[in-house]
Order: C-alpha cells, then structure tokens, then sequence
C-alpha cells in the first residue's frame, strides 16, 4: 500500500489583483517574484532547523513565511505557517514534524499555482 499525499492549495486572485492595481505590473511582478523566491529559501530553512532540532529559529522561520504568503494571497500556506508556530508553541515535536513536512508540501503546490496564475496574466 502506497499513500499519497495531495494537497489542496488555496490562493486569494483579490490579494494578487491588489498587488497589481496598486503596483501595477512591472511592480507587482518584482514583488511577487521576490516572494516567491523568499518563500522557496526560507522553506528550505524551516526543514534544515527542523533537522538541527533547532525550534526557536523554526518557529522564527515559519512565522516569516506567514507575512509573505499573505502578501500575495497564498491563504493555505500562510494558514500552514501558522500551525507549525502552533506545534512549536505547543512543544509537541511529533505534530511539529507532521505540520512542518505538509508546510512544505503546501508551499510547492503553492509556488507552483502562483507562478502559473502569473504566466498566465503575461
């Protein structure tokens, strides 16, 4: 038996629109490349203080992804973040583990849809 695991990510198009009303698109683009390219690095960040038992920088890293994924409309992922700060908070390195490991799950997914819905706007 295999299991599977699928994702579901959610994006919020209102928050990406924003961004390129207010922006518009030259600057919006920067800002959201920028984001995705913060968010990859500091999800590669989260799992490396998840493996080096450091919890205080993983509670740090998680809850940066939180302000990020809000800017540019990456609901899921920024809910995620919220619930690996939780598990850190909480002391519990078993859901911290699970939590983390699906945070980073999401956050590809969520890469992936927003640079799609970006491709698709050019």
């Amino acid at each position: 038996m295999t299991l599977v695991q699928s994702e579901s990510v959610r994006l919020d198009p209102e928050r990406l629109g924003g961004l390129y009303r207010q922006l518009g698109d030259a600057g919006a683009e920067d800002v959201v490349c920028r984001a995705i390219e913060e968010l990859a690095v500091r999800l590669s960040h989260c799992e490396r203080h998840w493996r080096q038992g450091d919890w205080r920088s993983l509670r740090k890293c998680a809850r940066s992804l939180i302000a990020i994924a809000e800017q540019i409309g990456m609901v899921a992922l920024a809910r995620v973040a919220r619930s690996v700060t939780d598990a850190v908070d909480n002391g519990d390195q078993v859901a911290t583990s699970a939590v983390l490991f699906r945070l980073i799950r999401v956050g590809e997914r969520s890469l992936t849809e927003v640079w799609d819905l970006q491709d698709m706007s050019i």
